[in-house]
């Protein structure tokens, strides 16, 4: 139903996983007549659905979402592709008169998409070259050479994420200038309100643990080895999503099906903080608590915080 009051161009609901993100922005979208874009990388392939805790059609409650299941899991994920998709669909809502509401915990796709930022090109050879060095060497000697080349780069990406290091190594050698140079600011392309959904850290932990167990009785191996016939493996981007790269190092005989729900169980709640820390950092998040005992508040709440924006 239409609400009376009027809404922001843009909403985004942000967070770390679990939180209740989803569950919001459909709540919001059927209040202020939106329609939910995914803003979580790993909801945009196709067929990953039980370890991104995907919505189903009927938890989507009748709201369209858009940017779900568009890429094949072979493909790398893209952020300046996403960027151009998100800003489609947000000026096809808001042409239409109806509420864009961006949902998702990916931090840089939230930004690709409300915010004020160019990604830098790729060179093919500079990419190749540097992947071929990470194989060899590993993602440490890579890390040191970063960490030399842009001290903020080097604390902002974690030793182990050889993908992101490789890339913020081409953008220097592309570009001649730090990678964080290119890091955006605070400049909004849309009048935008964002809302942070924030779980004390005991009760999320519980959360993400049950979350996992839920994952793995629903069939998330039996998924993942679907996936897998599909080129999951192969996929750069895909392989590497928390629950399928456990399982898929369980179905090569690496470790135990066990061993991999209890990895993915530690691997999310590590991400869980990384996702928070990143959201904090933007002061024009308004944060409110997601926790269970204050879960019937939240939607009252989020939707007065939308109200009181526009009228501020």
């Amino acid at each position: 139903m239409r609400s009376a009051a009027p809404a922001p161009r843009v909403i985004a609901v942000v967070g770390p996983t679990a939180a209740g993100k989803s569950d919001l922005g459909v709540a919001l979208a059927h209040h202020f007549d939106g329609e939910v874009i995914n803003a979580d990388s790993m909801q945009l392939y196709r067929g990953m659905d039980i370890g991104t805790a995907k919505l189903t059609l009927e938890e989507r409650d009748g709201v369209p979402h858009h940017l779900l299941d568009i890429w094949e899991v072979t493909r790398t994920a893209n952020v300046a592709e996403y960027q151009r998709l998100a800003r489609a669909e947000i000026d096809r809502l808001l042409a239409e008169g109806r509420t864009p509401v961006l949902v998702g915990g990916s931090g840089l796709y939230v930004r690709g998409a409300i915010d004020a930022l160019e990604f830098p090109g790729t060179d093919p050879e500079v990419r190749a070259r540097l992947e071929e060095e990470l194989t060899l060497r590993g993602p440490g000697a890579l890390h040191a050479r970063l960490a030399a080349a842009d001290p903020a780069a080097g604390k902002a990406i974690l030793p182990s994420n050889g993908r992101r290091i490789v890339r913020a190594l081409e953008v220097i050698e592309l570009t001649g200038r730090p990678f964080t140079a290119n890091l955006p600011g605070h400049d909004s392309v849309y009048d935008t309100v964002q809302i942070g959904v924030s779980v004390g850290r005991p009760e999320l932990d519980e959360r993400i643990a049950v979350r996992v167990d839920r994952m793995w009785e629903a069939g998330l191996v039996e998924e993942v080895r679907a996936l897998e016939a599909r080129g999951l493996r192969e996929g750069v981007t895909a392989s590497r999503a928390l629950g399928y790269q456990q399982v898929l190092a369980a179905l090569a005989g690496d470790c135990t099906e066990e061993e991999a729900r209890a990895e993915t169980v530690r691997a999310t709640k590590r991400f869980a903080r990384r996702q928070e820390s990143w959201f904090r950092r933007d002061p024009r998040v308004h944060w409110l608590s997601g926790a269970a005992s204050e879960r019937a508040e939240l939607r009252q709440l989020a939707r007065s915080l939308v109200e009181r924006a526009v009228t501020a």
